[in-house]
């Protein structure tokens, strides 16, 4: 079986890039199972339709992050569709659900969990890593893999998660930075991991922002509200291969371009 998941989409232009690449991708790394993270898909948070357009797009999950409830019109969406996730160890409360098993291929159950980092982050959510202790004791017995996302800020928390869940999901990756890593590599219990699987929009951008906003905010300069860069974009993201076992064989990064 392979996995593929897709780094945080960044505005319209990410969502095109999606539609442009997503399913030729998944043809050419013979992909079974497709998981997008989408919590940037209006800048800041994700609306309704631009869910129902990943989907459409090919993603079989989306998964949120720190922007999940940043749109507030995706509440109800979240109560209604337990193929996306935002992040588990958020307040019990929250709308929607953090984990889920979904049917995978050859009759395999695939159960895939969202955790949010708090490291260099907001300290509100609940420990990722009891959570994900949490998530397990509650599936036992109801999946076949496990597959991680952590979407947090510090390299440290993520590297941590995916020793911390070595030998019990089959892959581990993160996102949030928008920068993919060249650390894919198999962990020594048999887990895929890579630290950030990267960002899907324009690629000459400061993290999905055009170029001259995110200087001006550096230099200290006044600047209006963040808008998604022009140009040519890229769709990045990490093919995770996993035998019946639930061990992982190989990870292999992706990053195509695409004229927008």
């Amino acid at each position: 079986m392979k996995v593929l998941t897709i780094g945080d989409v960044v505005g319209e232009a990410g969502i095109d890039t999606l539609h442009g690449l997503l399913r030729r991708v998944k043809r050419d790394h013979g992909a079974d199972f497709v998981i997008v993270n989408g919590e940037n898909a209006a800048g800041r948070g994700i609306t309704p339709k631009q869910a129902d357009d990943i989907f459409a797009a090919g993603a079989d999950v989306i998964t949120l992050g720190n922007h999940a409830f940043s749109k507030q019109q995706i509440a109800p969406y979240l109560d209604e569709h337990p193929d996306v996730l935002r992040p588990a160890n958020l307040a019990p409360q929250s709308p929607g659900q953090g984990w889920g098993i979904y049917d995978g291929p050859q009759g395999l159950r695939l159960l895939v969990m969202n955790l949010i980092g708090r490291c260099d982050m907001h300290y509100g959510p609940d420990n990722p890593f009891l959570c994900a202790d949490r998530i397990f004791r509650e599936a036992e017995g109801k999946y076949d893999i496990a597959l991680a996302e952590i979407h947090a800020n510090a390299t440290s928390e993520k590297l941590a998660m995916g020793y911390y869940l070595d030998g019990r999901a089959a892959a581990i990756w993160g996102t949030h930075t928008h920068v993919q890593t060249a650390d894919n590599r198999i962990n020594p219990k048999g887990s895929g991991y890579i630290t950030d699987v990267g960002m899907t929009g324009p690629v000459v951008s400061v993290l999905g922002v055009r170029v001259d906003q995110s200087i001006a905010m550096f230099r200290g300069d006044l600047t209006e509200y963040f808008k998604t860069a022009p140009g040519d974009c890229a769709l990045a993201g990490a093919v995770f291969e996993i035998g019946r076992d639930g061990r992982c064989a190989s990870v292999t990064r992706v990053w195509e371009q695409w004229k927008h």
